[in-house]
């Protein structure tokens, strides 16, 4: 069940809005945990003891790391927890990619052909991220069973992010107060979210699959794919984050930003600290400053990013271009470090943003591609290397088919939106006619979106197979 599918908008949600909102306070998280089951089972039903086990024994490990502390073995509890989140992880992600690497070497295993468990790295990371934070006395470990699987298994961030971290809703498990303002602003981000990823993302998205079928490749449609896969990618995912955000208020939790329109930025740092930005600060705190992060020599700190971003990369998928991928920001964040930072303090913004946008954009082709050398071809018919010709008429025909909403798509990608809205804000006309137009144009994307997914076949989020 994904939520830009119609039995979720229209079945699924009022049903669980309905048992979350009017259901006595102590029988709330048992709701969460049940329909959260139920909405993980029915994608997934034979891997759902995955994910039990995954949440009993984090919640078990806790326990124990808190009865340790202070005392001799107090990060065993969490030794073992990792032995077996990240066993699981390997093994159900990369079993396969690691035996195909072998067996390109000169052997000859068989490969294992496991289906990956849909959300693991997702909730993986949450509850060894939970256990750590037990471990290391930032968090008090909680009693109850219910409560923490109501944590790690509520749907609306279970399988797409953000990562949400216990500390993040611990008071809101115990108690909650769903106002209407609240619930107003959740429902509206939800359409907003569900907008970005139908109307945007799915359209690009054909795009680029009108691309890998064109019969004839030219400059044109390299160039006009590698922006449709970039904007793709971004809406794609920022607008799953954004429906996972606007649920978790419409239920009386707050959620994390996981992307502040990185596109704006002006160094591929910068990026980063605006993209998947659960992700980014998983990885800082649990990897890069237990290595030590920035208070080392250069050197090591050097070391450190190349140990997160080749592991970012893994993060990202089993195959040589994610690797390949998370090495190639490591070279630009190792760059920027030494040297090129400074550079681009002093470069007018205009320079910067062609910088950023360049290395994202080949970023992506990487990303994309079913292996490198794809990706070094894709890269190449865009700087016109391969002999292929400037434009054609199936070219032309696909920019055009796709001209609107690719202008809505790079408008989109950037902050306009809210500077206009800030705007508007400055004078109370202004506030008042923003709180006239919000309820509307969120039924009118609602509505949009709805009349999109009846007509439209391509519906799947990109981020599940991670």
């Amino acid at each position: 069940m994904v939520f830009s599918g119609l039995p979720f908008v229209f079945f699924f949600l009022p049903a669980a809005l309905l048992l979350g909102l009017f259901l006595p306070v102590k029988a709330r998280n048992v709701a969460i945990l049940i329909l959260s089951l139920i909405f993980y089972g029915i994608s997934e039903p034979p891997l759902l003891p995955l994910l039990l086990l995954a949440g009993i024994s984090a919640w078990g490990f806790a326990l124990w790391a808190e009865h340790l502390r202070g005392r001799r073995f107090a990060k065993l509890p969490l030794l073992c927890s990792c032995v077996l989140s990240f066993g699981l992880l390997i093994y159900f992600k990369y079993a396969d990619f690691l035996i195909g690497t072998l067996n390109s070497l000169g052997t000859n295993f068989s490969l294992l052909h496991i289906v990956l468990p849909i959300g693991i790295s997702f909730y993986t990371f949450q509850a060894a991220s939970y256990v750590a934070d037990v471990t290391r006395g930032d968090v008090k470990a909680e009693r109850s069973l219910i409560d923490f699987m109501a944590y790690l298994t509520f749907f609306p961030q279970l399988i797409a992010g953000p990562i949400v971290r216990y500390s993040d809703v611990a008071e809101a498990l115990k108690k909650r107060l769903v106002t209407l303002q609240n619930y107003a602003a959740g429902a509206t981000r939800f359409c907003v979210g569900l907008g970005k990823k139908v109307l945007l993302a799915n359209v690009l998205a054909e795009c680029t699959a009108d691309f890998a079928a064109a019969s004839e490749k030219t400059v044109l449609f390299y160039w006009l794919y590698a922006v449709c896969n970039a904007l793709y990618i971004y809406f794609d995912f920022s607008g799953y984050s954004d429906m996972a955000i606007g649920l978790g208020s419409m239920f009386g939790f707050k959620f994390p930003e996981n992307f502040r329109h990185p596109f704006a930025s002006l160094s591929v740092a910068e990026f980063w600290r605006r993209w998947h930005i659960t992700l980014g600060t998983w990885f800082r705190d649990y990897i890069y400053i237990p290595l030590g992060g920035s208070r080392c020599s250069l050197w090591k700190q050097l070391r450190n990013l190349l140990v997160v971003w080749a592991l970012t990369g893994l993060w990202h998928g089993a195959a040589w271009n994610f690797v390949l991928w998370g090495l190639y920001f490591a070279v630009f964040l190792t760059l920027e470090r030494l040297f090129l930072g400074k550079w681009l303090q002093k470069t007018p913004h205009i320079v910067n943003h062609i910088y950023v946008l360049a290395s994202v954009l080949v970023s992506f082709l990487i990303f994309s591609a079913p292996h490198p050398a794809e990706a070094f071809a894709q890269l190449s018919g865009m700087l016109g290397l391969n002999g292929a010709p400037l434009w054609n008429a199936e070219a032309l025909y696909a920019l055009r088919s796709v001209a609107v909403v690719l202008v809505l798509g790079l408008i989109g990608a950037v902050p306009t939106v809210p500077w206009l809205l800030k705007k508007l804000r400055a004078n109370p006309k202004g506030e008042t006619l923003c709180l006239v137009l919000q309820p509307v144009v969120t039924v009118i994307l609602l509505v949009l979106s709805t009349a999109f997914l009846v007509a439209g076949s391509f519906n799947p989020f990109l981020y599940f197979r991670f």
